[in-house]
């Protein structure tokens, strides 16, 4: 793997972690302390379940989902074309958000979640579900390049 995509994995997984290791030493859980005043706060949850606490406590299915989740984003990422860089940083943050969940769920067999929208009901999250949905975006973006690429090239 070239350097700066060991660089960003590292970086990603160290701020994932850090920012969770953060929230469990210094917010009680259940509190919030506003950080963008109405716009965001963190707050300390955990969770056992995935996004918006779907299939809670279900520790077991996490487990075999995130080893196959790992070996299929890697798969993907060794075999992608080494010049399709948005694709393989979709995947490297899709890879970052799954082992920094991972991490939790192995280690705490739960989830620290921390960030809350003041000015809408959603779901608390953590940063590594931000690496998930960053590369969800870019693979998108992926996918529409890699489309127009095969209309100009017929």
């Amino acid at each position: 793997m070239p350097i700066v995509y060991t660089v960003l994995f590292i970086a990603l997984i160290i701020g994932d972690q850090a920012l969770k290791y953060y929230v469990v030493a210094n917010i009680p859980t259940m509190t919030f302390h506003e950080f963008i005043p109405g716009v965001l706060s963190l707050t300390h949850i955990t969770n056992t379940g995935a996004a918006w606490s779907m299939l809670e406590g279900k520790m077991i299915f996490f487990y075999i989902v995130t080893i196959v989740a790992v070996v299929i984003l890697l798969y993907l990422f060794i075999k992608s074309d080494k010049k399709d860089y948005i694709y393989r940083f979709s995947l490297l943050f899709l890879l970052a958000g799954t082992i920094g969940n991972a991490i939790d769920r192995f280690t705490r067999h739960f989830v620290v979640d921390m960030f809350s929208f003041d000015f809408v009901n959603f779901p608390i999250f953590n940063l590594a579900d931000t690496y998930i949905t960053v590369g969800v975006i870019l693979i998108i973006i992926s996918l529409i390049f890699m489309t127009e690429g095969e209309k100009h090239s017929k």
